[in-house]
């Protein structure tokens, strides 16, 4: 039997299955359609001021960096795995270590480069730097 048979089998069950549930669920609940169920609220309180507040792009900044070393852990990760076998296969240690210490040495750069940007460095409250004037 082919193994994308089964991949294929498993996609189908793992689309399948949340769209009947909806499916079924639109079917079966009562439509009460009332003002009150689309009006805006925040944790049960009326909202207050303009829904446009800007971020700290430093916030963005991280969350990118966080994404980019994750990725890094999931492809070295299986590496790490496979780094044994492939030695005792008669693999050359050269073959192995290059790719992985070259996609290292990007992300390296790439951290230099952020660090060096002031992309890591969190900026100071102005209470907080009041704080420390004080004592």
């Amino acid at each position: 039997m082919n193994p994308w048979v089964a991949i294929g089998a498993l996609a189908l069950v793992g689309i399948a299955i949340p769209l009947s549930m909806m499916a079924i669920s639109s079917l079966l609940r009562p439509s009460v359609p009332e003002q009150g169920k689309s009006a805006t609220y925040e944790s049960g309180e009326v909202p207050t001021g303009t829904t446009r507040i800007r971020f700290n792009i430093q916030y963005y900044m991280v969350a990118l960096l966080f994404v980019v070393f994750d990725i890094e852990t999931v492809l070295i990760f299986p590496w790490t795995v496979i780094y044994r076998n492939a030695i005792e296969s008669g693999v050359d240690l050269a073959t192995i270590l290059v790719p992985m210490l070259v996609f290292i040495g990007v992300l390296a750069v790439g951290l230099a480069w952020a660090w060096r940007n002031g992309a890591v460095r969190w900026v100071r409250s102005p209470r907080g730097t009041q704080r420390s004037a004080e004592q």
